[in-house]
């Protein structure tokens, strides 16, 4: 029975765990003890309320890396779900329901297991494997992957390759890996006008009106054509809001969250020289207050991505496709290392909806893919 199955039994564990960031729960810690038992030696590296472990076995390159998160987001309500979210439960089906379940305890739990079974069939492995996992990747990212990548830059203990459990699957397992992302660049506009009576408009300045002809032409704004890698960059307004809920006030100001989602074929400042001179063409005058939430980055093909390319062929028959669609995750924050970055895993048909859930079948066989890209690279 695929509840028997050692990488399914470990997923059920770790969703059993309500780790709704950034709480991990025990989630690190079950995977500390079967890391332990391996010869890894655990470090322990919180940061505030958020809990991180970088566990490594071997002091030789190359460094492989398993990179992941055991925080997942809320359920919701759980009456809307079909199964209890934190009771991990296989249907008449062989779904696999639970919160966590593709994003990415799933993942998760195939990692341990591979490098269990790569250990056992290859004790004198070449060069060294590590796991860096945080429960700091739903919600605000500041104290999980990238303070433990601080930590490793300040001692220079420098990752080769990395494998990030992402759910990069779309229609089958490993029909797509993600061997790049792009940036992230966000910024809270303030326009600005005078507030007044609507009666006297030759007293205000109404700033939804001086926005107007602004809005319609960033929309149709082409920022970049995008490479070989990469779509062209795109721009988005979220949310907007403006006046005092009063029908006879002209508003003094509007407001609204923007993001770009950027290419390498443009960088930071040339978006942000961009906007801003908009802004100033149309005689708008305005606050704006930018956050950058991470860089694009790509991993060309080479070590990583011919072994993951390989393993997934190995296992599958089947060619995979490299992909920088979707949106961030935590590789931006390794990448710029040197690190080559891969993500790779379960499909994401369902990752943040109610009734999140994976193929329980899918589970042991990612788990054989991991193992065969270890094989690929430390033999």
């Amino acid at each position: 029975m695929i509840t028997d199955n050692n990488t399914v039994k470990l997923c059920i564990e770790l969703i059993e765990q309500e780790s709704v960031t950034p709480n991990d729960a025990d989630c690190q810690t079950i995977m500390a003890k079967r890391l332990g038992k391996l010869g890894f030696t655990i470090e322990q590296m919180p940061f505030e309320d958020v809990k991180n472990i970088w566990a490594r076995k071997g002091t030789d390159s190359p460094l492989v890396v398993f990179a992941g998160h055991t925080d997942v987001v809320p359920a919701g309500n759980p009456q809307d779900w079909r199964h209890p979210p934190f009771k991990a439960t296989i249907d008449e089906n062989g779904m696999l329901y639970g919160r966590g379940a593709a994003d990415m305890k799933g993942s998760l739990a195939a990692m341990i297991t591979a490098t269990e079974d790569f250990i056992a069939a290859n004790p004198d492995f070449k060069g060294s494997i590590a796991y860096l996992i945080t429960s700091d990747e739903e919600g605000i990212a500041k104290n999980g992957t990238i303070k433990v990548i601080e930590t490793l830059e300040a001692r220079n203990e420098k990752i080769d390759c990395c494998i990030v459990g992402e759910p990069s699957s779309t229609d089958k397992l490993g029909d797509i890996i993600k061997n790049g992302r792009r940036g992230s660049l966000s910024a809270k506009l303030k326009i600005l006008g005078k507030q007044g009576h609507v009666a006297y408009p030759h007293l205000a300045s109404n700033a939804i009106h001086n926005a107007a002809p602004f809005l319609e032409k960033i929309t149709q704004q082409v920022w970049d054509s995008g490479n070989e890698y990469f779509p062209p960059t795109t721009f988005q307004i979220s949310n907007i809001n403006a006046g005092t809920g009063a029908n006879n006030v002209i508003p003094g100001e509007i407001s609204m969250d923007c993001n770009f989602r950027f290419s390498t074929a443009s960088t930071v400042e040339q978006l942000k020289e961009k906007l801003e001179s908009l802004l100033s063409e149309a005689n708008i005058n305005y606050e704006i207050d930018w956050h950058l939430s991470g860089l694009p980055f790509i991993t060309e093909e080479g070590t990583l991505v011919n072994a993951v390319t390989k393993a997934i062929k190995d296992v599958m028959g089947y060619e995979t496709q490299l992909s920088t669609a979707g949106g961030t995750s935590d590789g931006r924050f390794i990448a710029p290392t040197g690190a080559q970055v891969v993500e790779l895993g379960p499909l994401n048909a369902t990752i943040h909806q109610v009734d999140e859930h994976v193929k329980a079948d899918d589970l042991p066989v990612l788990s054989k893919i991991y193992q065969h890209a270890l094989k690929n690279l430390l033999t």
